[in-house]
């Protein structure tokens, strides 16, 4: 499971179009809506429509909704424009109510404002993938592309220009000027770099992708340099994926481009769109989910002498510690330097703790914890100091897993892997899920966990 690089290309004149589009559509439909239900344009009704216009493009531009649109998806793309726009007017609505200015507004215009502007963001994206897609797979407004470097990226970039032909990218072959012996196994070489060369300033290609390794630095430039004797696109491939990523994104401090390897994907308004799930998903469940805290809380009381909640120190974002709470499930309560894991038919387990460990229903207790803040619905589970202490010096990468809060059900649990980690290896396993869901995370993969959760995530084989 190992973390790939990107590269995102930006359009800074197409971000610009697709967002007056957006605009377009958030004022005039704003407009629609009064005219529509027999309301007057009032002064009240321009401010909101252009606050919306001010909340939805930052959401957006937080989201990073209008870059990439050559390589994005239809579905994802949808799914982040209705998140923008609902919290757009969910903004609103706080806004309102706490200015206490809701009641100049007719709910039946910004319902219909609401319901007309989603349609619309939506139904014009459909309409234009629809089209650039159409297009591009008949081969109407496509570009020839060639690889420099027979490489493991640029055989990974090949397979995606190829699998992809909606992209409107179409993939000539490769060129390198190294022996047959030296690159790695792939689609045959086409001819030198020369070669590359010779089509760039003929016209017969537009894209030309460097795929070298990055120490060949000095080569890279001398390449560039015979390209710009040309008219062709050229982009660099770079091996950044040979870093092992967590989560990464390229920063711009003052002049200076910086790329980060090891990065938490909760930066900026993010980091308030992953509050927001834990305070809703939270307050929810533990409504939900009260009679059956209570007849556990007897259960607990019942089974054993001592208290109800037992709280563990763990370590939580950024390694800082944090005080896990739990139903007691055993009759001795380890919270010290050594903690020795629980095991099949451990005596210290009482027999109604080892029916809730079994169940995780001792972790149900943790929702508090989410919405104190200290820990996430989804994220990396919390382990022992002592566990902790001991695997950081095993494990590569693992107290990378301290990225983001930890969560009461994660990527590695659903994937089977939760319970007694007796092994190095079991524990490797599942800091790799960890770090992969850092890698990949976003709102819609916390909420597919979630959902598997229900069906895989509360037994476990290896729980006692």
């Amino acid at each position: 499971m190992k973390e790939k690089g990107r590269i995102r290309i930006t359009n800074y004149q197409g971000k610009f179009f697709y967002r007056l589009i957006d605009s377009f559509f958030i004022l005039v439909i704003m407009y629609v809506a009064i005219k529509v239900n027999q309301n007057v344009v009032t002064m009240a009704y321009i401010s909101v429509a252009l606050l919306g216009v001010i909340f939805y493009s930052y959401i957006a531009e937080s989201l990073d909704i209008y870059s990439g649109w050559r390589t994005a998806k239809l579905r994802s793309l949808s799914m982040h424009t209705a998140f923008c726009w609902t919290a757009t007017i969910a903004c609103l609505t706080l806004l309102g109510y706490f200015s206490k200015t809701g009641i100049e507004f007719s709910r039946l215009v910004i319902g219909s404002w609401f319901t007309g502007v989603f349609v619309a963001l939506i139904g014009w994206r459909v309409l234009a993938f629809a089209t650039i897609h159409y297009m591009h797979k008949n081969g109407l407004h496509t570009r020839k592309a060639v690889i420099i470097g027979m490489t493991a990226q640029g055989q990974e970039l090949s397979a995606n220009l190829i699998h992809n032909p909606e992209l409107g990218i179409v993939m000539q072959g490769f060129y390198d000027d190294r022996a047959p012996s030296r690159l790695d196994d792939g689609a045959p070489v086409l001819g030198t770099i020369n070669d590359a060369l010779s089509l760039a300033k003929t016209g017969q290609v537009q894209n030309v992708y460097i795929a070298l390794p990055m120490q060949a630095q000095r080569r890279i430039n001398q390449i560039l340099d015979a390209f710009s004797d040309s008219t062709v696109n050229t982009y660099i491939v770079p091996d950044f994926f040979t870093f092992n990523l967590l989560h990464s994104r390229w920063y711009t401090i003052g002049d200076v481009n910086a790329f980060s390897i090891f990065d938490t994907p909760f930066n900026g308004l993010l980091n308030w769109v992953k509050r927001f799930e834990d305070l809703v998903l939270s307050s929810i469940i533990l409504l939900l989910i009260s009679p059956v805290l209570l007849a556990i809380a007897i259960g607990v009381k019942l089974s054993s002498p001592g208290p109800i909640i037992f709280k563990q120190n763990r370590y939580g974002l950024d390694g800082k510690p944090i005080q896990v709470w739990k139903f007691r499930s055993m009759r001795v309560m380890d919270n010290g330097s050594k903690v020795k894991q629980a095991t099949k038919g451990d005596p210290r387990v009482t027999r109604f703790g080892a029916f809730i460990r079994r169940t995780s229903l001792d972790e149900l207790p943790q929702f508090f914890n989410v919405l104190q803040g200290s820990m996430s619905i989804v994220g990396p589970r919390p382990h022992a100091v002592a566990h902790n202490e001991q695997y950081r010096t095993i494990v590569n990468r693992y107290m990378l897993r301290h990225k983001v809060k930890p969560g009461i059900t994660g990527w590695a649990q659903i994937n089977g892997w939760r319970g007694e980690t007796d092994t190095v290896d079991k524990m490797e396993k599942r800091v790799q899920f960890d770090l992969d869901y850092i890698h990949r995370w976003s709102l819609w993969f916390d909420i597919k966990i979630v959902f598997l959760t229900i069906f895989k995530g509360f037994v476990g084989k290896n729980v006692y």
